[in-house]
């Protein structure tokens, strides 16, 4: 099952992709999907999209609801590559 959560962006980067913060844990996405998003705004992202642009306040709400039942607001760490590959 996947989760679509609220992400703040803090930084816009070149092509269309900005810097988040989701439960702490710092992040990149895209924005080719939504349109007019500053640095401060709250979007959810998917899959490395944001989807859409959603209000602070309800984004504050869906993040407290999430810390009240324990679910986790931001993606696990993913398992580092191994330096090299044996032949």
């Amino acid at each position: 099952m996947c989760l679509a959560v609220p992400a703040c962006v803090t930084a816009l980067l070149p092509d269309e992709r900005a810097a988040v913060s989701l439960g702490g844990v710092s992040s990149t996405c895209s924005l080719e999907l939504v349109a007019g998003v500053a640095v401060g705004d709250y979007v959810i992202v998917h899959v490395g999209y944001a989807l859409s642009k959603l209000d602070p306040a309800e984004a504050e709400r869906t993040l407290a609801l999430l810390a009240e039942i324990g679910a986790p607001t931001a993606p696990p760490p993913t398992a580092k590559a191994p330096d090299h590959v044996a032949p």
